[in-house]
């Protein structure tokens, strides 16, 4: 239950972050990062759960974007990036690079978590 909240979290605060913001394109790691020190889980869930909800969304997104003006910049942005010309490789590899930043971020955040922990239980004698 924890990683489906997670992943929904991590989903939904980076649509907010970047629609109704006006901060530079990789502010949604700032909320990955975020749940992943609300949300206590392992650091391969984190991972993964930040990955996955960040993926889903600039995939889903991308392709919503794509599909409405028929493919015209992706057919012609991706002979640039070396993907031929095919517009979903394009769409994947964006949801991958949102995936990535957002999953090392939701890690950063679960060892933050984890040193704030281990800060605050010293016992200063």
């Amino acid at each position: 239950m924890k990683f489906l909240v997670s992943v929904l979290l991590t989903a939904y605060l980076g649509y907010v972050m970047g629609v109704y913001t006006h901060l530079p394109w990789w502010s949604f790691a700032i909320t990955s990062m975020l749940v992943a020190l609300s949300v206590r889980q392992s650091p391969f869930s984190s991972f993964i759960a930040g990955f996955l909800g960040m993926f889903l969304l600039w995939f889903i997104l991308a392709w919503i974007k794509d599909t409405a003006n028929q493919h015209i910049l992706s057919q012609r942005v991706a002979p640039l990036l070396k993907m031929g010309s095919s517009s979903m490789l394009l769409v994947f590899v964006t949801g991958l690079v949102g995936g990535l930043v957002s999953g090392f971020a939701a890690i950063f955040g679960y060892q933050l978590s984890k040193s704030a922990k281990a800060i605050l239980s010293i016992n200063l004698e």
